[in-house]
């Protein structure tokens, strides 16, 4: 057995499949999760002690969830697996982790695969804060791993596959929906049904998902741009103008919005890890090779956490990821493999490709932000505070912004405000998106436990 120690950073559909791969060549790797169970969020698993079945959970998927989850079980006891631990931070060649009772652990590593997944990518709009107001994965996870739903009548809005997704869930279980509100046209979702047809299974199961919420009677609207969230206290109202421009009012007690999601890069970036834009994915993006490899030696990148293609890619690129681990360090790998998951890998990138195509994040709704729409809620930031710094400070990129504001210092340190800063600074200062950069992840990554900061402060 190698002496070589690598860890990888998540469980998911790319984190297990690296870990399988690289015990299948005689390693012993550190897992690093922050869930208590593996499966990542596609495949969450539910609570210990629930027993809810599959089918229910997953839907289409459950035969690839029992699958996941029976692969990472069965390698539990040769891997060094660290449920419900978090990596805030690194030095050198050391992962600093802590667990949720506050516990703190340092690791070294030789060789690191970071398999962080992704987030939920949202616009602000005014009232976006309120409560009832949560992201699509948000209203997921109540549903899958708390087996509860977020409101008695929830207003789904933003665009994507997840739109409908959550909305197919929340109907099967038993949930009332206020209505679905898509920022896409209906017709530019039907002339990117062509280019889908790279994932033939995938793209049946979504056009599945809008015709049985269509046969169930679930209104939907197409073009609508969202304005504001209204209530007292709590949401109570979704305004909504719809392609002809007139604004419209529908009842509900709870929102979920989101589109698409972004990946997770904040490690990628604390370990010196290359970046370049991606202009179709709209953000930032650390370097790879078709194998995984990063800019910096022994770092491999997989799963959304290096560029959201989906689930199944995830697999495939975590796979890649650990072959060309061992490859690097002259371990034997298994060549079969190697080139059924670039195949994989490459089909995958098409689909998410033609996916992109056929619901683009809407980039005009930034244009009719009102200035006083929060747009950094941890630091309490407004859209105009922001337009303000840009204009009146000098402040011509995202960090040089936060140093004035302090949009993005707060607890997530920029992965939900982040992407949003970019583009009204991008549109206040009438430049491209590229150029004006993006916030520089920091330690801690993400908030500490506060038993670690009381240990700090003594």
């Amino acid at each position: 057995m190698s002496s070589s120690r690598v860890v990888v950073i998540g469980a998911g559909p790319a984190g297990t499949r690296a870990a399988e791969t690289l015990v299948a060549a005689g390693l012993r790797p550190v897992v690093v999760d922050e869930a208590p169970r593996s499966g990542g969020q596609i495949y969450r698993r539910q609570p210990q002690g629930f027993s809810r079945p599959l089918k229910k959970l997953y839907g289409f998927e459950a035969d690839k969830a029992a699958r996941l989850h029976e692969t990472f079980d069965r390698l539990q006891d040769k891997v060094d697996y660290r449920p419900g631990t978090m990596v805030w931070g690194t030095e050198g060649g050391n992962l600093h982790l802590a667990d949720r009772d506050g516990r703190q652990d340092v690791v070294a590593f030789d060789a690191l695969i970071l398999a962080t997944g992704a987030v939920d990518r949202i616009v602000p709009f005014e009232g976006w804060t309120m409560p009832g107001v949560y992201t699509l994965g948000g209203a997921q996870i109540a549903l899958k791993y708390q087996a509860c739903l977020i409101g008695r009548n929830v207003a789904l809005v933003g665009s994507g596959p997840l739109l409908y997704l959550v909305a197919y869930q929340y109907h099967r279980a038993g949930g009332k929906l206020a209505g679905i509100f898509d920022t896409t046209p209906l017709s530019r979702e039907l002339a990117g049904l062509p280019r889908m047809a790279a994932n033939p299974a995938n793209t049946a199961k979504g056009l599945y998902y809008f015709a049985w919420l269509a046969a169930h009677g679930v209104p939907m609207l197409h073009g609508v741009s969202p304005v504001r969230a209204e209530g007292e206290g709590r949401v109570a109202r979704l305004v909504l103008r719809d392609r002809t421009g007139r604004e419209r009012t529908f009842a509900c007690d709870a929102v979920a919005t989101g589109y698409h999601v972004q990946s997770e890069t904040q490690l990628a970036d604390l370990l010196g890890c290359d970046f370049a834009f991606d202009a179709r994915a709209g953000q930032w993006l650390p370097r790879q090779d078709e194998m995984g490899r990063s800019s910096v030696a022994g770092v491999y990148l997989a799963g959304d956490g290096a560029s959201v293609r989906g689930a199944d890619t995830a697999e495939a690129t975590g796979t890649l990821a650990a072959l060309a681990c061992l490859e690097d360090q002259g371990l034997p790998r298994d060549a079969a493999a190697r080139d059924q998951a670039l195949q994989a890998m490459r089909r995958g990138s098409v689909f998410a490709s033609a996916l992109r195509d056929a619901f683009p994040f809407p980039e005009h709704l930034y244009e009719n932000l009102a200035d006083e729409t929060i747009l950094c809620r941890c630091e309490e930031v407004s859209v105009g505070t922001f337009r303000a710094t840009l204009r009146d400070k000098g402040a011509d990129e995202v960090n040089r912004a936060k140093a004035f504001c302090r949009v993005g210092m707060g607890r997530c340190q920029g992965r939900m405000c982040g992407a949003s800063a970019a583009r009204v600074a991008a549109q206040t200062l009438g430049v491209e998106l590229a150029s004006v950069g993006r916030l520089r992840g920091q330690a801690p990554v993400k908030p500490l436990p506060a038993a670690i900061q009381a240990e700090a402060g003594e």
